[in-house]
């Protein structure tokens, strides 16, 4: 398990709405009471950020489908310089008229477009205390995990995790005791060894520290395993019968598809000249949003544009 002060980024989940319906999606979309972040909470989230070194993100959902998060921008370039903020977007149709306030405010943008069929999400809802019997290797394959390993940490409107699958399933599964920390200043200091209660609560519930097989985002369905489907029996997207059970196997590491081949520098462009923009490596080896602002660009005003976001 990684500290928190070890990862890239702490996500700050504005909302879980989103255009898509994505195959065994991270955040249970289909499954789960749509929110939107409050105001008041959001703010309270940006304030116990202050003196995180690392990125704070801006996640979801779809954190462009939030009504307020144009003020939500403001309020982080009030307390971050955009070297220090990022945005998980899919930049929907419509929200084009944002493109300005992401590039003054975010100095990293990830765009996760899933509109291609070479997306393959895990399945998140197959519990691992289903698939493997043995308590022992249950448990070495939570601590060593491939989100926890990669992913971020995250807060949501229950509070703060460690895990930002955690915080999904808090969200999915809101009568289970609350085991969310409280989101006040220094929350992110927090060591492996102070998740144990978020750990057992939640991690034998999920299906990524597994070798399961993944399924295209564009597949209408979600793998599940018993125990969830038994719990989920109001969820609409399990009354309409999108979901497949889980056999309850894994399957050899090297089977396992690529969880997202296409992601590269070319196609992410490609989403990005949606808004006008296009996108360039920083020095932090993540991509900055850059206007298009004329058709003729000289060739150093690009150089001048990066130089003044990271000065």
């Amino acid at each position: 398990m990684r500290a928190i002060l070890d990862m890239d980024t702490c996500q700050i989940e504005v909302t879980n709405v989103c255009r898509n319906s994505c195959a065994n999606c991270s955040r249970m979309v289909g499954h789960v009471e749509p929110y939107f972040m409050d105001f008041a909470v959001f703010c309270s989230a940006i304030d116990s950020m202050i003196g995180y070194p690392r990125m704070i993100g801006f996640q979801g959902g779809e954190p462009l489908l939030h009504p307020e998060f144009e003020r939500m921008c403001d309020y982080a370039a009030s307390r971050f310089e955009p070297r220090q903020l990022g945005l998980w977007t899919t930049l929907p149709e419509g929200y084009e008229k944002y493109r300005e306030i992401i590039c003054r405010t975010f100095g990293h943008i990830f765009i996760n477009d899933h509109s291609r069929s070479d997306i393959y999400h895990c399945p998140v809802l197959v519990g691992i205390e289903e698939v493997v019997e043995d308590q022992t290797k249950m448990w070495d394959k939570i601590n060593h995990c491939w989100a926890q390993e990669s992913w971020s940490a995250s807060i949501n409107p229950r509070g703060a995790f460690f895990c930002e699958i955690a915080a999904a399933m808090a969200i999915l599964y809101p009568e289970e005791p609350d085991e969310a920390w409280s989101i006040t200043p220094g929350w992110w200091s927090r060591m492996p060894w102070e998740f144990g209660t978020q750990i057992k609560q939640w991690c034998p519930q999920c299906g990524f520290a597994c070798n399961l097989s993944r399924r295209s985002s564009l597949d209408s369905s979600d793998d599940i395993s018993p125990r969830h489907l038994a719990r989920l029996q109001k969820s609409p997207k399990i009354r309409r019968g999108q979901y497949v059970v889980h056999p309850l196997t894994e399957v050899a590491p090297a089977a396992l598809q690529p969880l997202a081949a296409y992601k590269d520098t070319e196609w992410r462009n490609s989403v990005a000249a949606r808004y006008g923009m296009f996108l360039i490596i920083n020095d932090q080896q993540f991509w900055t949003p850059i206007l298009k602002a004329t058709p003729y660009i000289r060739p150093h005003s690009i150089y001048e544009q990066f130089r003044e976001r990271w000065a």
